[in-house]
């Protein structure tokens, strides 16, 4: 028997993207291998889930302009473990 994985993250948590996050074919509408967000980009976890046959956790974030994607923990990171770029005196 697996043993339960519990999520890194919690709903309406904010994360950015850690990789450039290309469509893998399951984002409808979008080029193939296209890139949809930019390393970098800020989001919210919308939902969480769970692959029961991987035991692995997914999430649902929801990037700017609406654009939901499903993602796994380690193409996330904690928004708050990035610095902003005012922080970094880009504004």
């Amino acid at each position: 028997m697996l043993d339960i994985r519990h999520p890194k993250y919690q709903w309406g948590q904010p994360v950015v993207a850690a990789i450039d996050l290309v469509n893998d074919g399951s984002f409808p509408g979008a080029e193939l291998e296209g890139l949809l967000i930019e390393s970098g980009t800020r989001g919210e976890i919308v939902q969480t889930g769970m692959h029961e046959e991987s035991n692995t956790p997914v999430y649902l974030v929801e990037f700017p302009g609406g654009k939901v994607i499903g993602c796994l923990e380690d193409e996330i990171a904690p928004a708050e473990n990035i610095p902003s770029p005012r922080s970094r005196g880009e504004g």
